[in-house]
């Protein structure tokens, strides 16, 4: 899939600044389901393997606390867990096209 957009193969900042984005965006879904105050664990692990294709993989460990509400958990950390996927390709996609300029 990667390679039909015209990826290049990422840098070690790349790498690292996508780590982050996709983190990001999985913690502020996260966080804006619960409050910070309903969350007893959350972790977030993203692994970057490979450079033609790229494999981006996303771990999402959320744990409510025992105050909190009933919340699906599964399905918000399925949801996390996409929409960070879903801004790793907006990012590849953006590579790409500056590796064409």
């Amino acid at each position: 899939m990667l390679e039909e957009i015209g990826l290049p193969e990422l840098s070690l900042e790349q790498k690292e600044n996508l780590c982050i984005l996709v983190e990001n965006v999985a913690r502020n879904f996260i966080n804006s389901k619960i409050p910070l105050n309903e969350v007893q664990t959350l972790n977030i692990d993203v692994e970057i393997h490979g450079n033609m294709p790229v494999t981006v993989t996303v771990d999402v460990e959320l744990v409510p606390s025992s105050l909190t509400k009933d919340y699906d958990v599964e399905q918000l950390v399925n949801e996390a867990a996409r929409r960070a996927l879903e801004a790793a390709d907006i990012r590849f996609g953006e590579i790409a096209c500056k590796s064409k300029i």
